[in-house]
């Protein structure tokens, strides 16, 4: 029988999921005020730390959910959550997610594309950066076509269900940039979207028994980024200033995307 874990890997064991629980709280603080979850830069810390692939996905997933549904609950109270356009953006990224979770990948091929997602990732979040800077609020909305945004969001979708990345950090700058509804509704629109992806990518996962959860290790981030997630939810974007960190945070993504692709 194998004996007690030394004392020596416990201290490590607990150092890094004390390091993890601050580092997903302060993720979770900014994204959320965003209308994000925080997915990739979930996904870029684990990978940063070397966590099992498969604990990476689902962790992620869950800690999207648990950050996104308070988003969404006060985005929807105050106004800012047309469920119309809600539910067209998500009507094909839904099944897409489920199944893009349900494909057997390899852990070659799963962190190839996480790689690209967050060198994706990172590149719009500085588009997204420059963009907010120096342009204000749309005087006109363009509603553009539904359809052709409902399959750009299946394709996000279907990204979001193979990665573990919830998809709004894609979906904000396309809508922003289509002047497709104002600043706070689109972040309610990425909130919601983040929302049932996530929760179509765990069921992806559950449907082919590949959900790997260890409560001793995820139930510490859960608690951080739910506590970070509604503490930023309720406040403004003004308050938190996320333009600055959300910098700092794209090079962290930028970082463990290339430092994926190149090994």
């Amino acid at each position: 029988m194998p004996g007690p874990v030394p004392s020596t890997t416990r201290c490590k064991l607990i150092n890094v999921v004390i390091e993890l629980c601050l580092l997903f709280f302060l993720v979770a603080l900014v994204y959320s005020a965003a209308g994000f979850g925080g997915g990739s830069s979930y996904l870029a810390i684990l990978a940063l730390w070397g966590i099992d692939f498969q604990l990476m996905k689902s962790t992620a997933l869950l800690c999207n959910v648990a950050v996104v549904a308070g988003g969404v609950y006060h985005f929807y109270k105050s106004g800012h959550l047309p469920m119309k356009k809600a539910l067209l953006l998500s009507f094909v990224s839904v099944p897409l997610a489920f199944i893009g979770s349900y494909l057997p990948l390899k852990q070659e091929t799963f962190f190839l594309l996480l790689g690209v997602a967050l060198t994706l990732a990172a590149v719009f979040m500085c588009y997204r950066m420059f963009f907010e800077r120096n342009n204000q609020e749309p005087e006109t909305l363009r509603e553009g076509n539904g359809t052709l945004y409902g399959f750009i969001g299946g394709a996000i979708g279907l990204l979001s269900g193979m990665t573990g990345i919830g998809g709004g950090i894609y979906l904000a700058p396309v809508l922003r940039l289509g002047k497709y509804d104002t600043a706070k509704n689109v972040a309610g629109l990425s909130s919601f979207f983040i929302l049932v992806n996530s929760i179509a990518g765990l069921m992806g996962q559950a449907a082919k028994k590949a959900i790997v959860f260890d409560p001793a290790f995820a139930g510490p981030l859960l608690i951080a980024v739910i506590i970070g997630g509604q503490i930023g939810a309720r406040l403004s974007a003004r308050v938190l200033k996320p333009k600055w960190v959300a910098g700092a945070t794209a090079v962290l993504i930028l970082y463990a995307g290339v430092r994926m692709l190149v090994k």
